[in-house]
């Protein structure tokens, strides 16, 4: 019979019901358990970073109604842990709460409320989505899940592919900016770790009890809705004494709502660990594939593409106890990609496996002036391709599974980094140094160094300013280097984008209210976009090609939190109020003409997110939001004509892209054995373009149920 688990702190434990503020608080701390009384928790907080894998560990979001007891402090935010308040870097946080809350339906679709987040959708459900950060593109961020890398050196197109359902989440973890001394060489512009259910345990596994008896627990859950969508969902978790497992999985499909965006996804995971006083050991494995009509994908001049994805993946990681902290982490990743420029033919038609490993160790320990730790990460990429690498030698050819070509062409690169970081934890300062030692294969056998610093300031407990300066790089996918096709063309003479960051900000936090305001300035040199010239045009080949630009993006976001509660009393109806707000300017330097751009050139200049929760009665809750955005760029519009020849062809010309607004809403019925909820998308019906030639659909709704046991 299921049992819900508890917190306990130990009889040992110190409880603070302040934060001390003597210069040594922290390191007396150091091997104990921490336990702040009545601290209250809004939308914003800093989260952790456990080690260069970002195996994050975050204290509990709770929402902004409550006061509660936090159940753990011991966070970070770069590579040791510290409390919660003397952090140097902040981390947005989507908790578990929200998460429930959120008019969502992928993971994809939750990161649309993160101001400085920009997904552009081809299609529903996450299907065919770009995911960037602060005017990046979908290739510079790193996409984590429990800490393990899960990026696509192929392409970023396919990072977010996850094979974990939207209630196996516990929490998404966003940090923004330049992280590369954090998560290594690709953290160009952010990260984001996906965190489910237990990930804490074997974290901390100190801080939970563990009974005897068998505890089990599950879900099902079924839901349907416009445009023939239908989805289905179901987990279990079993605890028995120091072990745990929890198994989910899920199938959905739809007709998708556009020309050309119908799909079958599907999905698999299991998560399993043990642990004791002196060591814990986890476990994960995963399994996803979606086949889905690729409107537009690579080229706006051919709407009828297709394509199939798999990803497949493994990896296990302990965390020791003790003087000297030790991390050591092993994953793999595989993921299977084949491509048809026009549906149903072998005409573009591309098929392409990746395979990476990885090895990763960190180590911390703490003294008389600080927290030092050290750390180390060898990771593999390999790809088989028919088009992207270098040619193999007929011999050398490996058979496609299921399908009677070969893989013909063949590139692995290998990157190692090394790790060293130092934190210095005053009465009122926190300073966080750290640098990263690179070497990649594919450039050269030298090593560049990354450095950064970050630094906050707290005159109270309410107030926290911070700065920080950081260094990153990001190698060239393997689109970017090798890709070739009627309307793209790769460079295998680029440059590894790099940049420089320097971010300020400052945050306030009271049981009313949580705000906060963010400043950045990232000059990047040798820039990769696709893009198209002149040239292109005038000869009738609206050809995209790889280039390196160099590039500024600049901007700021502010966020506030209001929680009603507290304003009008533990019975009003409204629970919280936030709005997000988040601006960019973007300037090149030079003066190169560009006829038009995929990616970093269409950038959002404007993001406004407006979001009000509230209990409504008894058991019904509900949640209605609005987003505003403006995108910078233009698009390539094709117009059919007949030729001299009597045979259909198509004329080019740019169109800019148009502010548009979205207003959702969801309703909910929570009760102890079940949950029911509608949710609605676009209540205005407002038809927009948000990447390149693909009308997005108007009202969407959505019904479910799920029974809990």
């Amino acid at each position: 019979m299921y049992k819900k688990k508890e917190m306990k702190i130990k009889a040992d434990a110190i409880r603070w019901t302040r934060f001390s503020r003597k210069s040594d608080a922290i390191f007396r701390s150091l091997g104990k358990e921490i336990s702040i009384g009545v601290l209250s928790v809004a939308t914003l907080l800093t989260a952790s970073v456990q080690d260069a894998k970002a195996q994050t560990s975050a204290p509990r979001e709770l929402s902004a109604d409550r006061e509660v007891e936090t159940e753990e402090v011991s966070v970070t935010a770069s590579r040791v842990p510290m409390a919660m308040q003397q952090t140097a870097r902040i981390v947005s946080v989507i908790t578990r709460e929200q998460i429930k809350e959120c008019p969502a339906q992928s993971v994809n679709d939750l990161l649309k409320f993160a101001s400085g987040v920009d997904v552009r959708q081809r299609g529903a459900f996450g299907i065919q989505t770009d995911i960037s950060i602060n005017g990046g593109t979908h290739d510079q961020i790193v996409v984590l899940l429990n800490g393990i890398n899960i990026s696509s050196p192929q392409t970023g197109h396919h990072s977010v592919d996850f094979p974990i359902n939207i209630d196996d989440i516990e929490r998404i973890e966003i940090l923004e900016g330049a992280a590369s001394r954090i998560y290594g060489t690709s953290a160009f512009s952010g990260a984001i770790n996906i965190v489910t259910k237990d990930y804490d345990r074997s974290l901390y596994p100190e801080k939970y009890s563990y009974s005897k008896d068998t505890e089990a627990g599950g879900s099902a859950t079924l839901s349907g809705g416009s445009f023939g969508t239908f989805g289905a969902e179901a987990s279990a978790s079993l605890t028995k004494n120091t072990f745990y497992s929890n198994v989910s999985g899920g199938y959905s499909q739809s007709d998708g709502g556009t020309e050309n965006s119908d799909f079958q996804k599907y999905r698999a995971f299991y998560r399993g660990g043990t642990s004791s006083s002196d060591v814990a050991i986890d476990w994960q494995l995963g399994m996803s594939g979606q086949n889905y009509g690729a409107n537009t994908f690579y080229s706006r001049k051919y709407p009828n593409q297709y394509e199939e994805n798999s990803r497949y993946m493994a990896s296990v990681s302990a965390h020791t106890k003790g003087k000297v902290k030790f991390t050591p982490t092993l994953y793999w990743n595989r993921s299977t990609d084949h491509y048809q420029l026009i549906r149903d033919t072998h005409i573009g038609e591309n098929f392409h496996l990746n395979d990476v490993y990885g090895i990763s160790a960190n180590a911390q320990t703490a003294w008389a002036w600080g927290i030092s730790s050290i750390g180390a990460e060898v990771r593999n990429e390999g790809i088989l391709s028919t088009s992207l690498g270098r040619p193999l030698e007929e011999d050398l050819y490996v058979k496609i599974p299921g399908h009677d070509g070969h893989y013909t062409n063949k590139e692995n690169r290998t990157n190692i980094c090394y790790f060293l970081e130092h934190d210095v934890v005053l009465k009122q300062w926190t300073v966080s140094l750290g640098l990263m030692a690179n070497m990649n294969t594919g450039l050269d056998y030298r090593y560049r160094l990354y450095p950064g610093i970050d630094v906050s300031y707290r005159p109270s407990d309410h107030w926290k300013l911070y700065a920080s300066w950081n260094m990153a790089q990001r190698m060239p996918t393997f689109t970017d280097l090798f890709y070739k096709s009627p309307t793209q063309e790769g460079n295998q003479g680029l440059k590894p984008e790099k940049t420089s960051e320097f971010t300020v900000g400052g945050n306030y936090r009271s049981k009313t209210l949580n705000a906060g305001i963010r400043l950045f300035h990232r000059h990047c040199s040798s820039m990769i976009d696709w893009v198209m010239y002149p040239s292109d045009v005038e000869n009738g080949f609206t050809t995209y090609h790889a280039a390196n630009f160099k590039m500024d993006n600049m901007g700021f976001d502010v966020n506030a939190v209001l929680n009603l509660k507290q304003v009008f009393g533990q019975h009003s109806v409204l629970k919280s109020l936030s709005a997000d707000y988040a601006y960019i300017h973007q300037k090149r330097h030079d003066d190169i003409e560009i006829y038009a751009s995929s990616y970093a050139m269409d950038y959002l200049r404007h993001k406004l997110v407006i979001k009000l929760d509230a209990r409504i009665w008894n058991r019904l809750s509900g949640c209605i939001s609005y987003r505003w955005q403006d995108r910078m760029g233009t698009y390539v519009r094709y117009t059919p004509y007949t030729n001299a020849e009597g045979k259909t062809d198509y004329s080019a010309h740019t169109v800019g892209y148009r502010p548009y607004g979205l207003l959702d809403m969801k309703l909910q019925w929570n009760a102890s054995k079940y949950d029911l909820y509608v949710e609605c998308n676009n209540l205005t019906s407002y038809r927009y373009y948000d990447i390149g030639n693909i009308l997005q659909p108007g009202f969407w709704m959505m019904a479910g149920a799920k029974v809990k046991f």
